[in-house]
């Protein structure tokens, strides 16, 4: 099991290279950031660019992994993601992952004017979305006309560092999703129960998750793919449970969900005064001696 953080685009540089190094001095295996115009109760605060960010971190690093968690059509398009993709991927030396999701009904669905779509359309664009972004950094030109996303010899040369692709961590509970995420991912991404993941339960939440792990599995098997290939990502501060108070919460939280399969855990760097208004010395204690607490 491996341990990430993810590290919110809420920092004026000058203080924020200080965290991005900090999570590397600390040992965590990603540092990723959220691909958002804007978010939530954060709305009226700073918050910056996560293509610009992370190629600054990737400048002020050398070993950790950087990436989204998630990008999503609402505000972008493949031709110019795969872009910024391929450049940020050279920047970093290869150290590059891509969460991509099929988008929510927050503040980046309507930023550009449009109506925000339903549930149905989100899907129907994602799943035009993530196969174009797949050709578009495998493919010196690419050309492809859709309903949705058309490229004309699209140029992405030389390509990614990483060979044959950078690769996608695609966020997905529904069937279209995971069939995606079958079809392209690298890895595979959960925060709980879509519908309210808030409102689980701390005793049902680990059920909700391994009921995903299993459609992902019968999606792998549909699409003739071992599951196992996948990596299994839990994104944590979206349930009632609580693993960052200390240590020992931390310890028993990730046991029970390295039991069932996940193979990274994704936990939130402390921000005051906020949702995630976490002790940073239990952060960092959590940080460098969690998972050797599990065995």
């Amino acid at each position: 099991m491996r341990l990430s953080t993810v590290i919110l685009p809420i920092h004026r540089w000058g203080e924020g290279q200080k965290i991005w190094r900090r999570a590397e001095d600390l040992g965590f295996h990603a540092a990723y950031t959220y691909d958002h115009l804007s978010w939530r109760s954060f709305r009226e605060e700073a918050w910056f660019g996560a293509v610009p960010t992370l190629t600054a971190a990737a400048t002020a690093t050398e070993r950790i992994r950087l990436g989204t968690l998630v990008t999503s059509p609402n505000f972008r398009h493949p031709v110019t993601l795969a872009k910024e993709l391929v450049s940020l991927d050279d920047v970093s030396a290869g150290r590059l992952t891509v969460g991509v999701g099929v988008g929510g009904a927050g503040f980046d669905a309507t930023a550009l004017g449009q109506q925000a779509w339903t549930p149905r359309e989100r899907a129907d664009r994602f799943d035009e979305f993530l196969p174009l972004l797949d050709r578009l950094l495998t493919e010196p030109a690419t050309t492809s006309e859709g309903r949705y996303y058309s490229a004309v010899e699209a140029r992405n040369i030389p390509g990614c560092v990483q060979r044959p692709r950078v690769p996608f961590y695609v966020a997905a509970t529904g069937p279209r999703g995971l069939r995606l995420a079958a079809e392209h991912g690298q890895g595979w991404v959960t925060y709980g129960d879509p519908r309210g993941p808030a409102d689980v339960p701390v005793a049902q939440a680990p059920d909700v998750i391994a009921a995903q792990l299993g459609k992902l599995a019968t999606a792998c098997e549909a699409h003739g793919r071992d599951v196992a290939e996948l990596e299994k990502v839990l994104l944590q501060g979206s349930t009632a449970e609580k693993p960052l108070t200390s240590l020992g919460a931390f310890v028993d939280w990730a046991g029970t969900y390295r039991e069932l399969g996940i193979t990274e855990l994704v936990i939130h760097w402390p921000v005051p005064e906020s949702i995630f208004a976490n002790d940073l010395a239990v952060f960092e204690r959590i940080a460098t001696e969690g998972l050797a607490q599990l065995g």
